[in-house]
Formats: structure tokens, C-alpha cells, sequence
């Protein structure tokens, strides 16, 4: 039986699936469940925010949602002689559930998002993969990036948490 893969953007009516995703992707990383009621609350809101300039596509095997990835899109400011301000994105959040990995399905997502960004002619597309991520970026046409820079967060210093 082999495996039919389906890739198509998701709309806001796929916040739910998509939070269902989130919750499944770190519940995956910290082995064990969650208990956390407000969460699909405050991705709704989150999505409800970012959807304008963020570009989401599901992954689907036989039917049933199997992942996701998102691109952040960025507009540089106008400039003169320039109709057009050119855009970039930013990947981000590509999970793929554990029994759908090495399946074509990642590199479905990935055609997808790659020719979305070719098709509307982004200038770059970038991303910061983990280490087991790499090959796999690279196989997709990925490239390590000497011609950028980057701040981490200072040593010792924490995240600032805002209370609701």
C-alpha cells in the first residue's frame, strides 16, 4: 500500500489542525503530554495576527494531516526606481509526524514552499535548521550562509516571559 501525499495551503479555517500539530510537535519533543487549556486560545490569536504575512501549507498522507511548515514573509522598505519592494521569507516550523518521516512527504512540503517563494520571486529564503535537519535542507537546494549575521541571545540572560 503506498502512501498518497498532499500538499495545499492552509486557511484560517485550519487553525485548529494546525494548533493540533504545534500541540503534537513539542508533546513529541518532551515525550509525554501536556496539560495546557489555554493553548489552541492563544494560537488562534497568534494566527489571527501573523496570517497577513505568513504563508502556511498542511501535508497530508492518505487523507489525514501529517504536517505542516510555515514561511514568514518580509517586505523590504520601497527604494527608488523599484516598482516593486522585493520580498524574502523566513521557513519556519516544519514538523512532520515521526511515522510520516523518510516517506516524500517533507519533500513535498518543501517543493511547495520553495516554488511558492520562486513564483512570487523571492530574493532568498532562509531558515535555521537543527543539526539533523541539515542534509535534508541541503537535498532541497539549501546552501550554508556565510553572507549573514546573526545576535544571539546574550549568555546567562533569559527570555522575558509576559503574564496575561
Amino acid at each position: 500500500m503506498s502512501d498518497t501525499f498532499d500538499v495545499r495551503p492552509a486557511g484560517p479555517a485550519d487553525t485548529p489542525l494546525l494548533a493540533s500539530l504545534r500541540r503534537a510537535w513539542v508533546e513529541e519533543i518532551t515525550e509525554g503530554p501536556i496539560d495546557d487549556s489555554g493553548f489552541e486560545e492563544r494560537f488562534d490569536e497568534w494566527m489571527l495576527k501573523e496570517h497577513e504575512q505568513r504563508v502556511t501549507w498542511l501535508g497530508y498522507v492518505d487523507g489525514e494531516a501529517a504536517g505542516m511548515v510555515n514561511m514568514l514573509v518580509f517586505t523590504r522598505m520601497p527604494k527608488p526606481g523599484q516598482e516593486r519592494s522585493s520580498r524574502w521569507g523566513y521557513l519556519a516550523n516544519f514538523y512532520v509526524r515521526r511515522e510520516h518521516r523518510n516517506s516524500g512527504l517533507g519533500t513535498a512540503m518543501l517543493t511547495a514552499l520553495t516554488d511558492h517563494a520562486d513564483d512570487e520571486g523571492f530574493v532568498r529564503v532562509v531558515l535555521s535548521p537543527s543539526d539533523r535537519s541539515i542534509p535534508f535542507y541541503e537535498r532541497g537546494g539549501f546552501r550554508e550562509a556565510y553572507d549573514l549575521m546573526v545576535r544571539p541571545q546574550p549568555t546567562g540572560r533569559t527570555q522575558r516571559r509576559h503574564s496575561d
